[in-house]
């Protein structure tokens, strides 16, 4: 083996190492995945190729192993001690005069080092001459699991410290965790293959860490960061603790960004505050504050008592989790006629505020997790989130007998709790939905507002709280309602809040004006599931007339470039149901829309042709350029692909222009694209 493949194999290391600590640590990532699976590939056929390349501290080596039997026990150097709590102000007051006595300074405002409180599995990471060699878990404080295998799988994690002169033994504690995202990503893919979904990020995190299977673990995306230290030989550190976490940090050890050095309790109270305030915005799980005595030697000084030390306590928030009854299960119906089961609770202070309803989400989570009337439960909230119920405590279900339960399972309506329209659940949707768009009270203002939107019948002057207006006085009830002289007046409208003669008599107008309008937007304006604007033109182009399109089955939908099952079936649920039937047919009545041609009868230039529009046009907004486009018959999308026929660039062109390029996808400019359009008119 000559020193060519030992040369590439350190920088494909180096590059992947790099890689690694710009995701995982920085969240900024500098290349493509693809790029830093090509980096891997290569680098696992080079030490594939040539075995004695490989090293302790190769990417390569996170992958997994078989797996063990159980796991070997560790003994702590130093013990890995519990803090004490503190659930109020007077106890962390408590806790700083006590501070203040131990090291003779009842006067002064003693500094503090202030962190988040991780809620996850805590570890020590053994590196010997700055190569990770061990890991093992909290345990009892003395002895822990050897996770060894499964820690070299966290990629957050370094195998090797960037720190050309390491100690010869440093001993790094902190804590493993699963990003809220990633533990998402996790119970998404659990559901979809109908297995058990994980409670909450910190019971995934310790189950993934404590896998036999390193490769299970793997699979998992796990985080870590440093809080601390433990045992140190032959290297010398700085003198406080918010020295020692810079210094990690330095060597690329992930560390909270949300660290602060603050005085006295007042210093210690702003930072449990601000921390709580921005908790929810997190990418983690916290429960709590540490607050740690900055200066090393004045922790020495304050030692230990019994299982924790003097100089740190942890400052919990109130509990986010609690025990309470479930009294009923109603269904609410959303703005947009999504149908969500709502457990009511027995009320129970958890978050910091009182709970009495929790969401279900749907149908499949309330029957997965089985919620039933008279269950315990637990309910999580955090934050300003919606509280949820997270499991079922099956041992406090009431029993009919031994093996009956009191109450029955959930079971979705097959009406609107509202209006008594059909409630329909498309296949691939969790979601269950009313079909009443246009005529139930709980869908109808937001109906209404985008049946009046600019893109859509574009009724100037008609926005959110003129709607509301108009609908909790019962002047409005449907779109069709606006178009009924004897229920939207001038004399009418000039009696609402904020409304003079002037404006109402301006809207009485922009309501006149809109009669009439092209039949592609008519149909975007009625609101109809999973059809936006492009859709809809497609639509109109296609049948060129409201009767057509009412009459369509799904076949025929289907015929309809872009229209796959989904929207074909969502288009024709909305069609079939008698009250939006009633609606269209009033607003048929007042010429809401005109009919146009069908699309045999319209083929333009463009027909087939897809552009898309980037930077500014000397003479043309995005939309003129849109409309004439699509009057050509062509038709314009947002990004760019390989079935990207044109790509029509301005001033200040963005990434589209490149991504043009890379695909050798044709690129004009104004004057190009009105020689194409010669003889076209603006539609």
């Amino acid at each position: 083996m000559g020193s060519e493949e030992e040369r590439r194999a350190r920088e494909l290391r180096a590059l992947i190492d790099e890689a690694n600590y710009r995701y995982y640590v920085l969240d900024a990532p500098t290349i493509p995945d693809s790029e830093y699976d090509r980096l891997l590939r290569e680098l696992q056929d080079l030490e594939s190729a040539h075995p004695e390349l490989v090293t302790p501290d190769s990417p390569t080596q996170r992958i997994g192993a078989a797996p063990l039997k159980d796991f070997a026990q560790v003994a702590h150097a130093l013990p890995m001690l519990s803090l004490n709590n503190a659930f109020s102000e007077a106890e962390v007051a408590a806790f700083d005069r006590r501070v203040r006595e131990g090291l003779g300074r009842e006067d002064e405002q003693i500094e503090y080092a202030v962190e988040p409180k991780f809620d996850g599995l805590a570890v020590a990471l053994h590196y010997r001459d700055g190569c990770f060699v061990q890991g093992a878990t909290r345990g009892d404080g003395y002895t822990g699991e050897d996770v060894t295998a499964n820690l070299r799988t966290v990629k957050a994690i370094p195998m090797r410290l960037q720190d050309p002169n390491p100690p010869a033994w440093l001993e790094v504690r902190g804590e493993v965790l699963m990003l809220r995202r990633d533990f998402d990503r996790l119970n998404e893919a659990a559901r979809a293959r109908d297995e058990k979904t994980f409670a909450n990020p910190r019971n995934a995190a310790a189950g993934s860490l404590r896998q036999l299977d390193s490769r299970i673990t793997a699979r998992r995306r796990l985080s870590f960061f440093a809080y601390g230290v433990g045992r140190v030989e032959g290297g010398a550190l700085p003198d406080t603790h918010a020295g020692v976490m810079d210094w990690l940090a330095a060597r690329r050890l992930p560390v909270s960004e949300a660290r602060r050095q603050v005085r006295g309790v007042d210093g210690l109270m702003g930072y449990f505050h601000d921390l709580g305030e921005k908790r929810a915005g997190l990418p983690y799980d916290i429960d709590g504050a540490v607050y740690k005595v900055n200066r090393l030697a004045d922790q020495d000084i304050l030692g230990f008592v019994a299982r924790a030390p003097r100089f740190a306590i942890a400052h919990k928030y109130p509990a986010q989790e609690e025990l309470t009854l479930v009294e009923a299960i109603d269904v609410q119906v959303g703005r947009t006629g999504t149908l969500t089961p709502v457990a009511r609770l027995a009320p129970v202070f958890v978050g910091g505020v009182t709970v009495t309803n929790a969401t279900l989400h749907n149908e499949d989570e309330a029957r997965r997790k089985d919620v039933r009337v008279g269950d315990t439960v637990i309910v999580r909230r955090a934050g300003d989130v919606i509280p949820e119920v997270v499991g079922v405590v099956m041992e406090r279900r009431p029993m009919k007998d031994l093996v009956t339960p009191l109450y029955p399972p959930f079971r979705m309506r097959d009406t609107c709790p509202e209006c008594g329209a059909p409630v329909v659940r498309l296949e691939g949707e969790a979601a269950a939905r009313c079909t009443n768009g246009l005529a139930c009270p709980a869908q109808r203002k937001q109906a209404i507002i985008h049946f009046a939107s600019r893109r859509a019948m574009d009724i100037d002057g008609l926005g959110d709280k003129l709607v509301d207006q108009l609908v909790d006085k019962g002047l409005v009830a449907t779109p069709a309602d606006l178009y009924d002289p004897a229920k939207v007046n001038k004399a009418a409208l000039a009696g609402l809040e904020r409304m003079a003669d002037k404006s109402a008599e301006n809207l009485v107008q922009a309501i006149e004006a809109s009669r009439g309008r092209p039949l592609a937007r008519f149909i975007f304006a009625l609101g109809i599931r999973h059809v936006g604007e492009q859709t809809a033109k497609d639509l109109a182009r296609y049948f060129g007339g409201m009767a057509g399109f009412m009459a369509a089955d799904e076949d025929a939908l289907m015929a309809v470039p872009d229209v796959g099952p989904v929207v074909a079936a969502s288009i024709r649920a909305f069609l079939s149901e008698a009250h939006n039937q009633t609606v269209i047919q009033a607003l048929d009545n007042a010429g809401a829309w005109t009919d146009g041609e069908a699309a045999a009868r319209l083929a333009g230039p463009l027909e087939g042709k897809t552009f898309v529009l980037t930077g500014t046009l000397p003479t043309l907004t995005r939309d003129e350029a849109k409309a004439r486009i699509e009057a050509a018959g062509g038709k314009v999308t947002a990004s760019v692909s390989r079935k990207t026929d044109f790509v029509v660039a301005g001033a200040e062109p963005g990434s589209k222009l490149k991504k043009a390029r890379e695909l050798d996808v044709r690129v004009l400019d104004q004057d190009e694209l009105m020689e194409l359009l010669k003889g076209v008119s603006e539609s």
